[in-house]
């Protein structure tokens, strides 16, 4: 049983409040993002009937726009801060793929979108193996 606990050291906890900082901020920037563009609306739409400049506009004076580039911006500097401390080989493939899971609940609470079973099934199976990259 003991082999499936992982050790609850100090430098363990530093690495998941490093990887959950660069989850949790690059899944916030990217949920207020795609709420940007979708209150936004359809950019060629926009670009048809008001030309490159409306469009540009459309997007720069979104607020929320600006908010997720922020966040984005904070998990990019995360992920650099984290990278100095722990290794590409834990901290990449957990970042990335454990994002995919914030990004799927992201969506489906905050978005409304259809997350279908495989989504899902998906995951789960990165989470787990995630949990065996992690020992």
């Amino acid at each position: 049983m003991t082999l499936l606990l992982p050790v609850l050291t100090e430098r363990f906890w530093t690495a998941a409040g490093m990887i959950a900082a660069i989850i949790l901020c690059s899944s916030t920037g990217e949920v207020l993002t795609a709420a940007a563009m979708k209150s936004i609306g359809d950019l060629d739409e926009i670009r048809a009937h008001s030309g490159m400049k409306g469009a540009i506009r459309a997007v720069i004076t979104c607020p929320l726009f600006f908010a997720g580039v922020s966040f984005l911006a904070l998990a990019f500097f995360s992920l650099l801060f984290a990278l100095n401390h722990l290794n590409l080989s834990l901290v990449a493939p957990a970042s990335a793929s454990l994002t995919l899971v914030t990004n799927a609940i992201g969506g489906k609470i905050f978005l409304k979108e259809n997350v279908d079973h495989r989504r899902w099934t998906a995951a789960v199976l990165v989470c787990i193996g995630v949990y065996f990259l992690a020992h």
